[in-house]
């Protein structure tokens, strides 16, 4: 759907709805209107279009502006006869001040804006109201929800983000009973640290942008350290402008420590192998342009914006292309460890949720779709394959279905379709898929965090393996903090030793515990470094593009 539509999609309705306006409207308005800028008002979605410009501002059929001003008891909202009002001047300032959330002022007919500023007679102003109070909406719109609809962008990528509860009326009406229209629009953008520190570093790179960011390094040869290679002195630029290293030698040729340093905290940024060697990948990083790099903060505000603006004070967070869990508590980050995410087939879901329950020593139900698709293949290499592994198999998914012998089958000649009707079942034990435990949040997507035996791959830079859920690399220490604040003394020791008995056991949450799932390819750590990692799904080119798209049309 267009992001007009989109935004202005219950207009219609409210046209024929839209109640009386608030009482102390006209009270509140103090300033000299005359009949004439009365008569100038425009009320009908035919005067509206009429009067839009040429550009992005002409309505669509959805479009009834006409319902806030009827709301608002026909009046102007900011203007009178002598001019704007100073709350036009602060919703100017804000259109004005749009870039700083990565939106775009053009979008917000902002020069159009400025034109009429100064101009006194009824047209000029009545048009200057009309033009403020819908690109105000817009503004609104776009910086608490996101300039697109995700699942309009792409259903496939972004099928589970997005939020659908814009009322333009009711943001109108919030807007005109402000009491600090400075506060209330400030209000608006998600108010966690995560998003305020990319829009400070969007600041940041725009100015290094502007500044002609970097030059290339030329690529060759590994650069190892010990090494002289006539690069260096590119490289110790490169890297200073971006302030991994302090102080750099123009003229030294010589790869040492201070510049490893360098290195390795660069790499870290980007989600590369931190071994000090400079080859090939840690090249095509220092190589991004500083442009492009300006426009993946702006994509990860836009995700931001799609999600739960207050986080809460004490919640768990997955950054899916970062392959990171943090706990946070009251801005603090109190535990952090790497996780194995979604493999490109079988993404892992961007949403929010509570963690309920911890099941220790779980089952591990084997889905359809990895029964057909793995199991049956090796059982067809090797008929022992599921009792080696401690799997159970049953006759069907039926409660009343009995258990058979796997080594008994004719597995060459079962095809995927019928694999799909047996249940197989892993049980408890160390080589349970699952690990010791998982972690249950109920959701559509039957996604969950839990344990693995598959230790080494948390070594991994790259760790995109599982068919969806969550692996977490230290599932001790998140079940500790989850059950710190219920009655029976959960120790470390005591999850020890529950894992240890070798019996299931479910744990519900007194307090249930937040998690939300994210997909920041560009984020900000706690010591204030941003970080630029690979977009392992691709899904920043797709945003961009439809991103592009969007402000192509508007401006077409």
């Amino acid at each position: 759907m267009p992001r007009l539509s989109f935004v202005f999609a219950v207009f219609v309705f409210l046209c024929c709805v839209a109640g009386s306006r608030p009482a102390d409207a006209a009270d509140e308005v103090s300033l000299p209107i005359s009949r004439e800028l009365l008569s100038h008002i425009k009320y009908t979605p035919e005067q509206v279009q009429a009067l839009a410009p040429p550009g992005p501002l002409i309505a669509s059929k959805d479009l009834c502006i006409s319902a806030v001003y009827h709301a608002v008891g026909n009046l102007p909202i900011w203007v009178t006869d002598e001019g704007p009002s100073e709350r036009a001047a602060i919703a100017l300032r804000f259109l004005q001040s749009a870039a700083a959330e990565g939106l775009y002022p053009e979008d917000y007919a902002v020069p159009e804006i400025i034109r009429l500023w100064p101009l006194r007679s009824p047209e000029d102003l009545a048009l200057l109201d009309t033009l403020l109070t819908y690109n105000l909406l817009l503004y609104a719109h776009d910086v608490s929800y996101g300039q697109l609809e995700s699942r309009s962008t792409n259903p496939k990528i972004f099928h589970d983000t997005g939020r659908q509860d814009f009322d333009p009326l009711a943001a109108m009406r919030s807007i005109v009973a402000a009491p600090d229209l400075d506060a209330h629009l400030a209000s608006l953008p998600p108010v966690h640290r995560h998003y305020r520190a990319l829009k400070t570093a969007l600041q940041k790179y725009r100015e290094l942008a502007a500044a002609g960011g970097w030059q290339s390094v030329p690529s060759g040869r590994t650069i190892r350290p010990g090494e002289i290679d006539p690069r260096i002195p590119a490289i110790r630029i490169r890297l200073h402008i971006t302030g991994d290293l302090e102080t750099i030698d123009h003229s030294d040729t010589f790869y040492d420590e201070s510049l490893k340093k360098a290195v390795i905290t660069f790499q870290k940024r980007y989600g590369l192998d931190p071994d000090g060697a400079i080859g090939n990948q840690t090249i095509a990083a220092m190589n991004i342009p500083a442009k492009r790099l300006v426009s993946q903060i702006i994509v990860n505000m836009t995700r931001w914006r799609w999600q739960a603006h207050d986080l809460g004070n004490r919640y768990v967070l997955v950054n899916i292309a970062g392959y990171n869990l943090k706990v946070v508590e009251q801005d603090e980050v109190v535990l952090d460890m790497p996780v194995i995410v979604g493999e490109l087939e079988n993404q892992t879901p961007i949403f929010s949720d509570l963690i309920r329950y911890i099941d220790f020593n779980p089952y591990w139900v084997i889905t359809r779709s990895i029964a057909s698709k793995e199991e049956l293949p090796r059982l067809r290499q090797n008929p022992r394959y599921l009792v080696d592994r401690n799997v159970r198999l049953y006759s069907s998914w039926d409660q009343d279905a009995v258990e058979l012998d796997s080594t008994t089958i004719n597995w060459h000649a079962i095809s995927p379709e019928q694999m799909a009707r047996y249940k197989l079942r892993q049980d408890p034990g160390p080589l349970n898929a699952l690990g010791r435990m998982k972690f249950i949040f109920p959701n559509r997507f039957a996604i969950y965090m839990h344990d693995t035996p598959k230790r080494d791959l948390f070594s991994q830079s790259t760790r995109s393996f599982s068919h969806g859920c969550i692996r977490v690399s230290d599932p001790i220490a998140l079940a500790a903090y989850a059950l710190a604040g219920e009655k029976q003394d959960w120790t470390v020791e005591k999850i020890k030793a529950t894992i240890d008995s070798g019996r299931r056991k479910v744990v519900n949450l007194s307090a249930p515990l937040t998690v939300h799932l994210t997909y920041q390819t560009t984020w900000v750590d706690k010591e204030g470094s941003i970080h630029f990692n690979r977009d392992v799904y691709g899904r920043d080119t797709e945003l961009s593009l439809a991103l592009l798209e969007k402000n192509n049309n508007l401006n077409n």
